[in-house]
């Protein structure tokens, strides 16, 4: 396993560097909240383990969050509990703690995820849910045009939803997640319909596989997309995803149910 960061993150992603700005960007979208709180079914205490600032913790649930970044921690929302300091491949938990658990946008930042997932099935009794995204559909997204670096990236991080569901085992299941046009939670996808929106930095800067690409990649995105809105390249191409209410894309959520 690597070595933590200064901050605590225990992934490839530094969110002493690249976090401070998250919260603004990264707000929870209810309808893919829905896709969850669905998935956890009557589970009344809820492990959330890469917890960042708390996204998607169900408010009616006994919720514990974990998260090893000590900027994320100090991120969550006043109403929201503390964050443990512990990583998903070492759960201070005994066995069978949880009645479900949950991890949203994390796998791909865990150094093992075959340990980390089995230690989520080891501590839970009932359901787990992983909203992640499919790295076999990233190439879906009109990003790839404009910064196909990025694309890859996320391509190499994230890990395939085969891997994810034998990890967790039991009975799985993969439920595509529609991505809404108007999507509050601001990873690349959610502007599908609103390109402006990935010229401001601080967006990119909240979708950690911006932070694997140099300068040069972002200047040259932000020139080209410019270049293609103003001279309505953009609309030509791609106009029809102004009107379209929802996106079918690459993310997905990965459910394991051993009660099934």
């Amino acid at each position: 396993m690597s070595q933590r960061r200064a901050d605590g993150s225990a992934g490839d992603a530094d969110y002493g560097a690249i976090g401070g700005v998250y919260t603004d960007y990264r707000k929870p979208d209810p309808r893919i909240g829905q896709y969850i709180l669905d998935a956890l079914g009557d589970a009344r205490t809820v492990l959330n383990v890469g917890a960042g600032a708390g996204a998607y913790e169900p408010a009616d649930r006994e919720v514990t969050a974990v998260e090893p970044s000590a900027s994320m921690r100090a991120q969550r929302p006043a109403g929201l509990p503390p964050a443990i300091d512990a990583v998903a491949e070492k759960l201070p938990f005994p066995d069978r703690a949880f009645e479900g658990a949950m991890s949203t946008f994390s796998v791909h930042q865990w150094n093992d995820l075959w340990t980390g997932l089995k230690e989520m099935r080891r501590v839970t009794r009932g359901p787990i849910a992983i909203l992640t995204c499919d790295p076999a559909l990233l190439r879906r997204f009109w990003l790839l045009d404009y910064a196909p670096e990025v694309i890859e990236t996320e391509a190499r991080r994230y890990p395939s939803v085969d891997d994810i569901a034998d990890g967790l085992g039991g009975h799985t299941s993969i439920v595509p997640v529609p991505i809404p046009i108007d999507c509050t939670d601001g990873f690349n996808e959610a502007y599908y319909a609103r390109p402006e929106r990935l010229l401001d930095p601080g967006a990119r800067l909240s979708c950690s596989a911006w932070s694997f690409v140099d300068d040069r990649v972002h200047h040259r995105f932000a020139a080209e997309l410019q270049h293609d809105l103003d001279d309505g390249t953009w609309e030509r191409r791609y106009g029809r995803l102004r009107e379209q209410p929802t996106f079918e894309g690459s993310l997905v959520l990965v459910v394991s149910d051993p009660t099934q």
